[in-house]
């Protein structure tokens, strides 16, 4: 007979009235389109693996799919707290490959609970995994818990770009950080070559042609994909399609003041007000002194990005994508309204923001998915100036601001007067039931704050001892995060 539905009050869907436990998840059977992924990066050192871990654990994350990094370097380091020399990774220092090895299945156990117990759905296991032997081992590990495997390897024998990556990356590693830069660079490139007398190429013709993989080719120029298993891979693939390690700006600004802003109302499509065309000038003369190359402006479907962005003079494309967030019946409409007609609604929002759905409008999440075309277009782009709206901009600032995938976020304000339209949540609504929580790719989305604990046992008395490099120095390097204004623009590069 039918199921009995109930809807959701927040998100507004319908779920199963159902109070029966869910069934347990089986370690053999077939495949299910939810089975837990483990993606396996592959390649030599200083070929941009743990660059595009983190960026395809940002999006993922960003995107609602649970994604945590397990970078086997990590626990290397926690095992081994002194770094020596390259002389650790020789494939004849049997102790050190003990070690190296013991550090990679601590990972896989972090591993297993993180998508056992901890709700993740993606893990990526960040290592080089340059040979036959380790790959399948993961294999079988992957195998005995259910686990669905997808490659990424990163292939590039350009000696420029391999020597510009120690040096702009590697060389500011915690395993150098009291070495000079010389001493530092002839060490690593020792390090690669400790690798490559090993080095077991993905082989999708022969060997590896029953695998799930994408091989990654002179940091994108060429691609090879091999048996994509479901959508969530096909989405990987896309990604990592579009990205580029070109440096450029992307700015995110909001549009000038409006009218509506003036009268406290959500929504609708009203013009700029005076200030908000005050704004628009300021604007324009802060894009000429940038002289920025190609500069691109986009700009919604709206009245009030649209005139912000005439006033620049510079040709612009509109994106409904990049249309605010929709209201629904509460369109054009003040928060007090809001509160006196739909009381029930106004109070759920403040409950959860992210997941609240406007009856017949969007959520947060809904607008996560209608921006994912923008950000994959920004991925490829160079020079960008995204003038958007207040939701829109939080949604696309979610993205970039994990500054662990390589972003710096920079504030900058046009000292225009405007009026303040952020609304903060009330009392009531923080001591309210939040189960799901929006975090960054280290502890991801709807997992458990974890118990810091040790990862792994110290394996110092293993190693087998060899001389430190010379030239070494302690430094200090301070650290400092910018600050963010909904009312500024917010430059990313």
């Amino acid at each position: 007979m039918p199921m009995e539905l109930t809807q959701s009050r927040i998100q507004k869907i319908w779920l199963p009235n159902d109070n029966r436990p869910a069934l347990p998840r089986r370690s053999c059977g077939p495949q299910l389109a939810n089975s837990p992924t483990v993606i396996v990066m592959v390649g030599l050192p200083a070929r941009g693996k743990t660059y595009i871990s983190k960026k395809l654990t940002r999006y993922l994350n960003w995107i609602g799919v649970p994604t945590k990094v397990f970078n086997v370097g990590e626990y290397r380091r926690e095992a081994v707290k002194h770094y020596s020399s390259y002389d650790f990774f020789r494939p004849d220092n049997e102790e050190a490959m003990k070690v190296r090895r013991q550090c990679a299945l601590a990972a896989l156990r972090d591993v297993k609970l993180y998508l056992t117990e901890e709700a993740g759905q993606i893990a990526v296991f960040d290592a080089t995994n340059t040979t036959r032997e380790r790959r399948g081992m993961i294999l079988n590990f992957a195998k005995e818990n259910g686990f669905k495997v997808f490659f990424i390897e990163s292939v590039c024998n350009d000696p420029t770009v391999v020597a510009s990556n120690v040096r702009e990356v590697k060389l500011s590693s915690p395993d150098y950080r009291d070495c000079n830069s010389t001493d530092a660079m002839e060490d690593f490139m020792k390090r690669i070559n400790c690798y490559q007398a090993s080095y077991q190429p993905l082989d999708p013709d022969d060997y590896d042609r029953e695998l799930s993989l994408i091989k990654v080719i002179d940091v994108g120029r060429r691609f090879l994909v091999n048996r994509v298993q479901d959508h969530i891979q096909s989405r990987i693939v896309y990604y990592l399609m579009n990205i580029h390690v070109q440096p450029r700006t992307i700015y995110l600004c909001r549009h000038g003041e409006s009218e509506f802003n003036l009268k406290g109302k959500i929504g609708g499509d009203s013009g700029l007000s005076n200030r908000g065309k005050k704004f628009a000038r300021a604007l324009n003369k802060f894009v000429e002194e940038q002289n920025l190359k190609d500069l691109k402006v986009w700009t919604s479907q709206l009245k009030r990005t649209i005139q912000t962005a005439e006033a620049l003079q510079l040709p612009y494309e509109q994106w409904k994508a990049l249309n605010e967030i929709d209201a629904g019946v509460c369109e054009e409409m003040t928060y007090e309204e809001i509160r006196e007609q739909h009381p029930e609604e106004f109070a759920l929002r403040d409950q959860d923001k992210y997941y609240y759905r406007y009856p017949s409008g969007e959520s947060y999440q809904d607008l996560v998915q209608r921006l994912e075309p923008v950000i994959m277009e920004l991925e490829r782009q160079e020079n960008v100036l995204v003038i958007c709206h207040q939701a829109v901009m939080r949604c696309l600032l979610a993205y970039f601001l994990d500054k662990s995938a390589g972003c710096r976020v920079e504030s900058i304000s046009l000292n225009i007067e405007a009026v303040n339209t952020h609304r903060d949540r009330p009392e009531e609504g923080k001591k309210g039931p939040n189960p799901l929580m929006r975090r960054n790719s280290v502890t991801p989305l709807a997992s458990p704050e974890p118990t810091k604990k040790p990862r792994i046992n110290s394996f110092e008395e293993h190693v087998a001892v060899s001389s430190a490099l010379p030239g070494c120095v302690p430094q200090e390097v301070p650290s400092q995060l910018p600050g963010q204004n909904m009312n500024t623009s917010q430059k990313l590069s």
